[in-house]
């Protein structure tokens, strides 16, 4: 894989913020942003996917959230989203 070094404008407070969340994941800043886009390339495909199967009409989606009964929500939403990618992609 081929690396692309870019520069982008973020919010300074916002920035400092991902930072640290990446120091506490123990994650390289540039791996964790590869994830997130990952995501939402993922996300942006099943979209499309749903759409498509849906005859390109607007689709939603009807469900009943639950509460967590142990963890950090966002460790849950990763878990999800990494079976997700998995079934998606195999």
């Amino acid at each position: 894989m081929v690396k692309e070094k870019t520069s982008i404008y973020v919010d300074r407070e916002l920035w400092m913020k991902f930072k640290r969340y990446a120091y506490r994941r123990g994650m390289d800043m540039s791996n964790l942003l590869e994830d997130i886009i990952r995501d939402e390339l993922v996300e942006e495909a099943l979209d499309n996917i749903l759409l498509e199967l849906a005859g390109l009409e607007d689709y939603e989606v009807d469900f009943e959230p639950v509460k967590p009964r142990e963890g950090l929500v966002s460790e849950l939403v990763r878990v999800a989203r990494d079976e997700r990618a998995d079934s998606v992609s195999g």
